[in-house]
């Protein structure tokens, strides 16, 4: 059966493509968080579970609301002192984290301790968004594209323990 994809996912979708964030970038960073306890996880896996994660309502709100704060901090159209804050991604703003673990938070608590190690080693897709090269603001985006691994990530170890389980 093919699910229809509602005007929310096609934009949410839509959105990060533009913002240079493919499904593989994000499947890789499944790939990266799982591959040592799967010794048979293949990208398609993980793409599947990325795919299920941007089903989710609460995954395609967070990516609209971080990718728009981006952008209008990019045009400079942010009040200060916010503008400063997300233009420069400052080190104690944290809201961005906020945004972040709501989508983490859709798959348990497996998916902080993904979300945690993942922002902090920030591989693939997560180095490029976080260069801050003066140009575009990525200040939500990068934590969004992690929390999205994440949660695929949790989705993907909870399948297998189910498999395990049964």
């Amino acid at each position: 059966m093919v699910e229809k994809q509602s005007e929310l996912e096609r934009k949410a979708r839509e959105w990060l493509i533009e913002r240079g964030v493919t499904i593989d970038d994000i499947a890789d960073l499944v790939l990266f968080l799982q591959k040592q306890y799967h010794s048979e996880l293949s990208l398609d896996i993980c793409r599947e579970n990325v795919e299920r994660v941007l089903r989710k309502r609460e995954v395609q709100n967070a990516i609209l609301t971080g990718i728009q704060l981006d952008v209008l901090a990019e045009e400079g159209k942010l009040v200060q002192p916010l503008q400063n804050i997300i233009g420069a991604d400052e080190g104690l703003y944290g809201v961005d984290e906020i945004l972040a673990l709501s989508i983490v938070n859709v798959y348990g608590s497996i998916g902080f301790t993904n979300y945690g190690y993942i922002d902090k080693v920030k591989p693939g897709i997560l180095a490029k968004l976080n260069e801050h090269d003066g140009i575009q603001v990525h200040t939500f985006l990068d934590d969004i594209v992690g929390a999205i691994a994440a949660a695929a990530a949790s989705r993907l170890a909870h399948s297998y323990h189910d498999d395990i389980v049964q």
